[in-house]
């Protein structure tokens, strides 16, 4: 696998990793060419680092206008393609957390920390949309990319969720962690999974015994090798997108892979 050799910029819609050397990092290059008057770069500045939700509509909208102006150009008023490169990673699924069907067109991979609050926004915002508006056509993978550094409950809030996991109640009990309704901490896991029906004896000897945490802190040391920065990053059928970006960005990208307009 090739890494691009650029250095993003900070983004005030992602955690950063503080005082950790990546050897790399990830930009999205989308073509924005135009073929016979069609504007074919719908994903042109959507994955700009440091986009602010308002920014990130506001470049939905000056897309629009600008398709609109293009289609109604004819062939010999098109200017020249311009060719940028789009990279696709081979992130696995390793074992983690999969909600969706096996065989859906679309798989999302998170790399999220639950102490986050950009990825807590990205949960209420995007994620919970999406898996309403497209049951049949994403999975989301869940990898763990806590940044001990200035997230102390991260790593036992992601333990936790394994444990819950052992009790097929995972993605319930993610839920729950992101909602923030009971905080962090020993009492709070516990007072998710009695709120959830789990067996109590089960979830508390899982915890105490820390059995998930070398599956937590693998899913850490892959993610930085790999070259990720900040929490949350995704990757969409292995197009990187990095920080909490809105619904919009998600469904025009989703929308343009299954049309099969990315390379």
């Amino acid at each position: 696998m090739t890494e691009p050799k650029m250095t993003p910029q900070p983004s005030p819609d992602a955690h950063q990793v503080p005082s950790r050397k990546i050897p790399s990092a990830f930009i999205f290059l989308i073509p924005v060419a135009l073929v016979g008057g069609i504007a074919l770069g719908a994903l042109s500045g959507y994955l700009y680092w440091g986009r602010e939700l308002e920014q990130s509509q506001e470049l939905l909208a000056e897309f629009e206008s600008a398709q609109q102006a293009a289609a109604v150009q004819t062939p010999t008023s098109v200017a020249p393609a311009q060719e940028q490169e789009i990279r696709r990673y081979e992130v696995p699924e390793d074992d983690d957390p999969v909600f969706g069907p096996e065989d859906a067109p679309i798989t999302i991979i998170e790399f999220s920390d639950y102490q986050c609050p950009y990825c807590a926004r990205w949960h209420e915002q995007v994620f919970l949309r999406l898996r309403e508006e497209y049951p049949d056509t994403i999975r989301v993978v869940f990898r763990d990319f806590p940044l001990t550094s200035i997230h102390p409950e991260a790593v036992p809030a992601a333990e936790a969720a394994n444990c819950a996991g052992e009790q097929e109640a995972y993605w319930e009990f993610h839920d729950e962690l992101f909602s923030g309704q009971n905080g962090f901490g020993k009492d709070a896991y516990t007072s998710y999974a009695s709120d959830l029906g789990l067996d109590m004896d089960g979830f508390t000897e899982c915890i105490e015994s820390g059995r998930h945490n070398d599956e937590v802190m693998a899913d850490l040391s892959y993610a930085a090798e790999l070259g990720v920065q900040s929490t949350p990053t995704f990757f969409l059928n292995g197009l990187p997108i990095v920080g909490a970006q809105p619904y919009e960005v998600f469904e025009q990208i989703i929308k343009q892979e299954l049309a099969g307009e990315i390379p």
